[in-house]
C-alpha cells in the first residue's frame, strides 16, 4: 500500500490570503447558530416588549445571545449554566442598585460582588464573565421599576433553551465530518509508517509518529461534538432518530481514542527499527492490512453496513499476529512490533461492535 507523501503543498501568495472558502464554510457552519440567535433574541424581546409592556427589554435579547453564541457545543447543560451567571449578573446588580443607588463606586462595588459571587457559585471562568457583564449592563443603563430586567434575563433563558430543543443544531453532520477527519488522518500516520518499514527510512518513521502524536485534537474535537449531540438529542424532539447514530459514532471514538494510543506505540517501535536502514516488507504488509481494515470502520461512519466488512477484514489479519510465526528468527525487536500491533487490532474490532473479549479472543495467545 502506497501512503501519502511525508511532504504536502501549502498555499502561498495572494490567492491563499483571498481564499473565499474558508469563509464560506464557516457560515455554512454557523448558520443554524444564527437562526437560533436570532429567533430566540426577536422572540425573547417582542414577549417582553409587547406582551408583558417592559418599555425596554434589552436583557431579553443580550441573555439569549449570550448564552447561545456560535460555538459549536450547545449542550442544553452549557447554555443553561450561561444563562445562570447571567441572572446571578442581573440580580446581584439589582439588589446593589436598590441599597447603593447608581454611581462609579456603585458600579465598582457591584461587578466586585458579582465576580465574587460567580466565583464562588461555579468554576468556569465564563460563568464569572456573563455575570459580570450582564451587572454592568444593569448598573449603566437606567430601568423604570427594580427587577425588571430579572424578568427579561429570565425570558432570555427560557428562549435560549427553547430553540435550543426546537430549533437543533445538527449534531451528526458535525460528528460525522469530525470523524472523518480523523481517521483521514490516522491513514496519513499508517501510510507514512508503512512506507517507512518497506524503506527502512528513519526520517518518514518520525514524520509517521509525529502526525500520530498530532490526532489527540481532533479526538477531541469528535468528543466535544458527540458529548453535545448527544446532550441535545435527549431533549429535542427532532433529533430522536439521531440518537441511535450518535451513540453508535460515540461507541466507535471510544475504541478508536484507544487505537490511536496503540498507534503512537507502534509507531515508536517503527522509529527505533528504522534506525538500522533495512526493509521490513512482512511488518509493513500486516499495517497495510490494519489501515485497509480501518478505511472499513471510517466508511461505516456513514453506512452501518461497512461494519461487518471491516469486522472481517480485522478478524483476517488478527489471526496473523503470532510474531513468533509471522516473523521466524527475526529479532526481539521485530517481534515486539507485530507484538504492539496486537492491542491496535483488538481495539478497532471493539469499534465494529465486536465484543471485547470477542475481540481479545481473536489474537491468538502467545
Amino acid at each position: 500500500m502506497s501512503g501519502p507523501p511525508t511532504t504536502t503543498a501549502v498555499p502561498t501568495g495572494w490567492r491563499a490570503r483571498v481564499d473565499p472558502r474558508p469563509a464560506f464554510v464557516r457560515l455554512r457552519d454557523s448558520g443554524i447558530p444564527i437562526v437560533q440567535i436570532v429567533v430566540a433574541a426577536t422572540g425573547s424581546y417582542a414577549f417582553a416588549h409587547y406582551g408583558l409592556g417592559h418599555p425596554a427589554p434589552l436583557l431579553a435579547a443580550t441573555v439569549t445571545v449570550g448564552s447561545l453564541g456560535l460555538v459549536r457545543d450547545a449542550r442544553p447543560r452549557r447554555v443553561l449554566e450561561t444563562v445562570l451567571g447571567m441572572l446571578v449578573g442581573i440580580l446581584v446588580a439589582e439588589l446593589l442598585l436598590i441599597l447603593t443607588g447608581t454611581g462609579w463606586w456603585q458600579l465598582a462595588l457591584a461587578l466586585g460582588a458579582t465576580l465574587v459571587v460567580a466565583r464562588l457559585l461555579s468554576a468556569q471562568p465564563g460563568f464569572a464573565i456573563a455575570a459580570a457583564i450582564q451587572s454592568l449592563i444593569v448598573m449603566v443603563i437606567p430601568a423604570t421599576a427594580p427587577f425588571l430586567r430579572l424578568v427579561d434575563g429570565i425570558i432570555g433563558g427560557v428562549a435560549a433553551l427553547l430553540v435550543t430543543a426546537l430549533i437543533p443544531r445538527n449534531p451528526l453532520r458535525d460528528a460525522l465530518r469530525e470523524g472523518r477527519a480523523l481517521f483521514a488522518a490516522v491513514d496519513s500516520a499508517s501510510g507514512a509508517l508503512i512506507q517507512a518499514l518497506r524503506r527502512g527510512d528513519r526520517l518518514r518513521a518520525e514524520r509517521g509518529l509525529e502526525k500520530a502524536r498530532a490526532l489527540q485534537p481532533l479526538l477531541d474535537e469528535w468528543r466535544a461534538s458527540l458529548e453535545s449531540g448527544l446532550a441535545i438529542a435527549k431533549i429535542s424532539p427532532f433529533l430522536r432518530r439521531q440518537r441511535f447514530e450518535l451513540a453508535r459514532q460515540d461507541r466507535i471514538r471510544e475504541a478508536t481514542d484507544l487505537a490511536t494510543r496503540n498507534l503512537r506505540v507502534v509507531a515508536r517501535r517503527v522509529v527505533y527499527l528504522c534506525d538500522d536502514g533495512v526493509s521490513r516488507p512482512v511488518s509493513a504488509d500486516v499495517l497495510a492490512e490494519i489501515s485497509r481494515a480501518a478505511s472499513f470502520v471510517s466508511d461505516s461512519l456513514d453506512d452501518l453496513s461497512f461494519e461487518p466488512p471491516a469486522r472481517a477484514a480485522l478478524v483476517a489479519v488478527a489471526g496473523r499476529l503470532d510474531p513468533a510465526e509471522l516473523l521466524p528468527g527475526a529479532s526481539l525487536g521485530d517481534q515486539n512490533l507485530i507484538a504492539a500491533m496486537r492491542p491496535l487490532v483488538v481495539d478497532l474490532l471493539t469499534a465494529t461492535g465486536m465484543p471485547a473479549a470477542d475481540a481479545r479472543a481473536a489474537v491468538p495467545r502467545i
